[in-house]
């Protein structure tokens, strides 16, 4: 007899209840995937580095053409909240008090990768695509490699790009923001 196994799958409110009650934590390296609840590879040395590199130089660069936020949460739908490693938002004067940003604020997301890479590739890229996010970055710490993926359809993005060491990339929503691709691959 073949028995049949029901998953619950949680809504973005109810994930974010379960912060605000205590049963998930700050401690807790965890995001909210299509509903469930995802945890996410530990951060080592490197993509550490990384992460506080390309969040200097886009500051920098950026200035108050746009929000830099560094892993920090994003509402993309109803069943997930991912928490990439850096996003450029569009500028709101609460700094999105208010509510978490969503896919129609977001200028470019970027995840930094060294063991997740198949994860974000396979996973988020497809994720990102299906809610219209109109570019995404993926640092492979491993290749020494920018993937910039842009013009969302449906799940995938129609266009893909690298960029190596000694060269620049900019958002295509802000090309005045640009970066060298050096400061997004930390040593």
């Amino acid at each position: 007899m073949a028995s049949s196994v029901t998953r619950k799958r949680f809504t973005a409110d109810e994930y974010q209840r379960m912060g605000q009650v205590g049963i998930l934590t700050e401690d807790d390296r965890v995001e909210l995937i299509d509903g469930e609840i995802v945890a996410m590879t530990p951060i080592g040395t490197r993509h550490n580095a990384s992460v506080a590199r390309a969040n200097r130089a886009l500051v920098r660069t950026a200035g108050d053409d746009a929000i830099v936020l560094p892993e920090g949460s994003v509402r993309l739908d109803l069943f997930s909240e991912p928490q990439p490693d850096l996003v450029l938002l569009r500028p709101r004067a609460d700094f999105y008090a208010s509510q978490h940003a969503g896919p129609g604020d977001m200028l470019v997301v970027i995840e930094i990768a060294d063991s997740s890479i198949r994860y974000d590739q396979d996973v988020k890229a497809p994720l990102y695509a299906g809610v219209g996010v109109p570019e995404y970055w993926l640092v492979d710490l491993n290749a020494n490699v920018v993937w910039r993926y842009s013009l969302p359809d449906r799940d995938t993005y129609r266009s893909v790009e690298q960029f190596h060491r000694g060269q620049s990339i900019a958002p295509q929503l802000l090309p005045t923001c640009l970066i060298a691709v050096d400061d997004l691959l930390a040593e």
